[in-house]
């Protein structure tokens, strides 16, 4: 039996020598091009499966529940509400899911989280395809829906180190990040299309079909429970403060945190693309311009991961994440002072792609300078971080925006 497939059904650390590339070098395109070893490994192919789909169903739910309370209300302060109701669950539970992800057997907390996003889904649709028109029965399930996902993605995260060696880890965060990055593109796109073919309370019956697949593709995991030897503990707040002062002892994690709460919450500039698209880029049409400002950034992303194979070589992951986090703040630079709406565009790409960079090797350092007990509560805050840093950006460009 192939090596690489022993190490990842055992649920252990897998071993690096399974991974040691062929004696020829790559040349050309290919040595550009994602590095996808790591779904030689069952175990992480599964786990990635389950994202793909759901990258796309959670961008379908993502669309429908803002048109859904808007079709309601007709306000978009109320559509703005309803995202800070997800965010608080979000964070409070994502804190709190990093220290059970690091006490239990992770593959069981996947299984019971993705089943209750699954649930919460279906009760979308019921409440959409019974004409309920509640918006605070909507606000009450998407705050549900967004604790089963901050209880859902420090496990997930955590759990990449185990069914993959170290030396690919940028490569299993790059093929994460790039399916994410994806689902963010189409997923709208789709939506788009399905709501006047199909209607929107379908949006939610198809996103709980595609969660049962993630259910499946996660019971067909190996166990993932703490390793041998590590303390049995209970999460609780003081596993919650034990994970802040892990961070604060070791500088690459606080520094990496730092580096992306700086460039998200000073960078990020998409509360101000309806107004650019309403004025400054008025003359290309309001609407074309706002889809492409929102588009470009993804966008970016993706081809930044399509084109990751180097990723795997690089050793200086800090380096690198400082590195990606200069060229987005200069492409942000560069976007704020483009008169084109097609320069704009091609900054916020630039941005994007840095962006990609940035996230692969922020997600291997958390994987790798982490202990394995210590890693779910790392993707706890990661997972707040990423959540909350460009809505903390929203209110502060959007303050400014309307200042100006």
């Amino acid at each position: 039996m192939d090596t690489s497939e022993s190490s990842s059904e055992s649920g252990t650390e897998p071993d690096a020598k399974a991974s040691a590339p062929d004696g020829t070098r790559q040349r050309g395109w290919r040595r550009w091009a994602m590095d996808t070893r790591p779904l030689r490994r069952p175990a992480y192919r599964r786990l990635w499966s389950s994202t793909v789909v759901t990258a796309v169903g959670s961008q379908l739910t993502a669309v429908a529940v803002p048109k859904q309370i808007y079709d309601i209300t007709g306000s978009s302060a109320w559509v703005g509400a309803a995202s800070l109701a997800g965010l608080l669950p979000l964070i409070v539970f994502a804190l709190w899911g990093g220290a059970v992800a690091d006490t239990v057997d992770r593959r069981k907390l996947l299984l019971i989280t993705n089943t209750g996003i699954a649930v919460t889904s279906l009760l979308f649709w019921i409440q959409a395809v019974t004409g309920m028109a509640s918006v605070a029965a909507l606000m009450l399930l998407l705050a549900l829906q967004q604790a089963f996902w901050g209880l859902n993605a420090p496990a997930r995260n955590a759990s990449i180190a185990r069914l993959v060696p170290e030396d690919e880890l940028p490569a299993a965060n790059a093929l994460g990040s790039t399916v994410m990055q994806t689902g963010q593109v189409v997923g709208p796109l789709l939506a788009g299309v399905l709501i006047p073919v199909i209607g929107l309370p379908e949006l939610y019956l198809i996103d709980a079909l595609a969660l049962c697949v993630t259910v499946w593709a996660v019971c067909k995991l190996p166990a993932l429970p703490p390793l041998a030897g590590t303390p049995v503990r209970r999460a609780g707040v003081r596993e919650v403060v034990a994970g802040f002062r892990y961070i604060a002892r070791h500088k690459v994690l606080l520094l990496s945190f730092l580096a992306d709460i700086v460039a998200m919450v000073f960078g990020m500039p998409r509360a101000l693309f309806p107004q650019l698209a309403a004025e400054t880029y008025a003359p290309y049409g309001e609407g074309l311009a706002l889809g492409l400002l929102f588009a470009a950034i993804p966008i970016g992303a993706v081809a930044g991961g399509l084109f990751s194979g180097t990723f795997s070589r690089a050793r200086r992951h800090g380096w690198m994440v400082i590195g990606a986090v200069v060229v987005w703040g200069a492409a942000i630079t560069g976007f704020g002072l483009s008169g084109s709406l097609w320069l704009a565009v091609a900054f916020l790409v630039v941005a994007g792609v840095a962006d990609m960079v940035s996230m692969v090797f922020r997600g291997a350092i958390l994987l790798s300078a982490a202990t394995d007990e210590m890693r779910g509560r790392m993707q706890g805050v990661f997972t707040v971080v990423v959540a909350g840093g460009p809505r903390l950006a929203d209110v502060l460009h959007g303050g400014a925006g309307s200042a100006a």
